[in-house]
């Protein structure tokens, strides 16, 4: 038996003998159950992740050298509606990505300890932050605050969450080691308009304590950014966030709160990428400066990412840039969260993962075992499909089995659907029957559209296809307030009118106020040659898997060079289900559903992302069907590739350089 097979696990030398307590900051460096830790911990989202991986990933993050993974908790997915809870059991269409409770015994199973970050109010580049868009149906909301109205909706949601943690706990048998309260909460400081909330943080710690949670307690924020503003000093231990300069950071964080251990939080190993900008790339040498550093000082740290994941569906977050409300300022996040981390977003090594090996084992002091690492995931490309059928935009519309009349354009959360919990994903769109168009006619919308809108008369686009990044300046999209088009120089009679709006994410991120984001047309009204058209129907598409895989009535492709939004539908059959990427660089701009489930987002012109990672959990053997939402112009096929394809945008329809990961 060789020296390192004869090392104790994890778990067996911090729990030999019995456990008598938990993780502890008593003093100005953690123990464990009284022995003395340093916590290499790294990020790794159960929900960007098949549940099928989430032992891989795991094994190989505890390969590495990692005692810790740390995780967030999405309260939007595991409470889609008020009062119905998802913990992987209860059929919603996340349901495969939420069994919550098995993903933290898998940890545990792998000699993983568990950190452990439940919101209400995530960030995570996650749509809305990981708040449900059914908030936004209390009028007057407050959201991130003691407001009642939203400390009720939050009490409901940790009722049912925190006794499922809690039975998971380090001292009653499981890997949970420690709790975040709330989320960089230091960030919404805003001098003269909002001052961080201390009694909504100790109104979450006492539900904390309500439910039996015993183990430590956190927050993180920047230490030298945001002092004390996002936490309560003394008695919540504080932790730091950031990319760089972390002696900077940790004296001021020894500074803030005296003789407690020091820990990087999120130490950022890579960055997430928004549609139209460059793929972000950590360089390796500065990652690795930086965590050798931050190991030397010595501190503890949870890598944010070490895995990244995906951003399945509709499910990115997004920013706005120069802290507006208006949505001029709209950032949408891609769907590949790939962070450039250590493990790539289809579970690769990367460079920096031999880094992080390396650093642990220069640092730890530990007699624990390293396991040997996994072995890769296989991919592969398979051959390419040919589009077979299709269904036009008026066909969609009349599958979907719920249409609703309203004087002005209502946003889609407000809409009488889903158990009163309004429509929180996808499209709606907003039509107008039997109108007539004189010729150069000019279509007014009011305010900023939330997110892109496309124009249709009697079926026929006549709004511009998104072919370059400069488009978003222009009318279809949210960058412009007041938007005007252009309806075409011949009259048209007893016309029918469609304005397809697309949710591209919420605001993950920013001061409060730009958390009051409805989508669809809701800011202004929808003008005809300045004067306001009223009496609208309203038409949600979700997209949701019971929906799409019952569509019938597909026909053969019709006007395939005619722009506008419209389904495509191609089959694959596979015997033995592998994992690969569709490569959707022919493509323009929609959404890929893959069995039902959707995938994600392409927006092929836009960049940087031209690739949809296809897990083979989503794969079945034998048929599966491939279903593309395409906005504009569609194709005969479509193809895939065995690896992540990255661009950088130009002005020009596609660049003359393909750049792979």
């Amino acid at each position: 038996m060789s020296a390192v097979a004869q090392l104790p696990t994890l778990y067996e030398y911090y729990t030999g003998g019995g456990i008598i307590g938990g993780l502890s900051d008593d003093q100005s460096y953690f123990t464990l159950n009284n022995k003395n830790v340093t916590l290499y911990s790294g990020a790794m989202h159960y929900f960007r992740v098949p549940k099928e991986y989430w032992r891989d990933r795991l094994r190989k993050m505890r390969a590495a050298g990692l005692n810790t993974v740390e995780t967030y908790i999405p309260w939007n997915l595991h409470e889609p509606q008020p009062n119905y809870f998802d913990f992987g059991q209860n059929g919603s269409d996340m349901e495969q990505f939420l069994d919550l409770t098995t993903f933290l015994k898998t940890a545990q199973e792998e000699d993983l300890l568990a950190i452990v970050r439940p919101g209400p109010y995530i960030c995570s580049e996650w749509e809305f932050g990981g708040l449900p868009s059914w908030l936004l149906r209390d009028k007057g909301i407050k959201i991130r605050t003691s407001q009642p109205t939203f400390m009720r909706h939050v009490t409901r949601y940790f009722n049912v969450l925190l006794p499922i943690l809690a039975a998971l706990q380090f001292i009653r048998g499981g890997p949970i080691i420690a709790f975040q309260i709330e989320n960089e909460y230091g960030s919404t400081e805003q001098k003269g308009k909002f001052v961080p909330d201390k009694v909504y943080l100790e109104e979450l710690r006492e539900l904390y304590l309500k439910h039996g949670i015993e183990e430590l307690l956190f927050t993180s924020d920047s230490p030298t950014g945001h002092g004390t503003a996002g936490t309560l000093p003394g008695i919540l231990l504080q932790t730091a966030n950031f990319a760089t300069d972390p002696e900077k950071e940790f004296n001021r964080l020894k500074q803030l709160q005296l003789d407690k251990p020091t820990m990087a939080m999120e130490f950022w190993t890579g960055w997430f990428d928004h549609w139209s900008e460059v793929h972000h790339v950590r360089n390796d040498s500065e990652f690795y400066d930086v965590l050798d550093r931050i190991l030397r000082y010595p501190a503890s740290v949870n890598m944010y990412m070490f895995h990244g994941g995906t951003n399945w569906g509709f499910l990115n977050g997004a920013n706005i840039a120069g802290g507006g409300t208006d949505n001029r300022g709209y950032q949408p996040d891609t769907t590949s969260y790939d962070y450039n981390a250590p493990l790539s977003e289809a579970g690769d090594y990367t460079e920096k993962y031999v880094m992080v090996k390396e650093l642990i084992k220069k640092y730890s002091k530990s007699p624990i075992r390293t396991p040997q690492v996994p072995s890769v995931t296989l991919r592969t490309k398979y051959p390419s499909v040919t589009i077979t059928q299709q269904l036009k935009l008026r066909e969609i519309l009349d599958r979907i089995p719920y249409k609703f009349i309203s004087e002005r354009p209502a946003p889609m959360e407000l809409l009488p659907m889903n158990n009163g919990s309004g429509q929180s994903y996808g499209y709606v769109v907003y039509r107008k029957v039997g109108l007539d168009i004189p010729r150069d006619s000019i279509l007014k919308i009011g305010g900023h559209v939330c997110d892109t809108v496309m124009v249709l008369i009697n079926g026929m686009l006549i709004s511009k296809p998104l072919t370059q990044k400069e488009d978003l300046d222009g009318f279809g999209y949210w960058r412009i307030k007041d938007g005007t088009l252009h309806l075409g120089s011949e009259d048209v009679s007893n016309a029918t009118l469609e304005l397809v709006v697309e949710n591209w994410g919420r605001n993950n991120f920013g001061y409060l106020e730009q958390f009051f984001q409805y989508k669809g047309i809701w800011q202004g009204g929808i003008y005809l040659n300045n004067e306001e058209l009223l009496d609208w129907q309203i038409v949600p598409i979700e997209f949701k898997r019971a929906w799409t895989n019952n569509l019938s009535g597909w026909h053969k492709l019709d006007d395939l060079w005619l722009p506008g939004p419209a389904l495509y539908k191609a089959t694959i059959t596979i015997d033995n289900p592998q994992d690969t990427y569709i490569d959707m660089s022919a493509w323009m701009k929609g959404i890929v559903i893959v069995n039902g489930f959707v995938l994600g987002r392409h927006a092929s012109t836009l960049g940087p992302q031209q690739t949809l990672y296809l897990p083979a959990p989503l794969l079945k053997k034998g048929t599966n069907e491939i279903v593309v939402f395409e906005h504009f112009v569609g194709k005969n096929n479509i193809d895939f590739s065995e690896d992540p394809i990255f661009y950088t945008p130009s002005s020009r329809n596609h660049p003359s350089v393909i750049k792979k990961n």
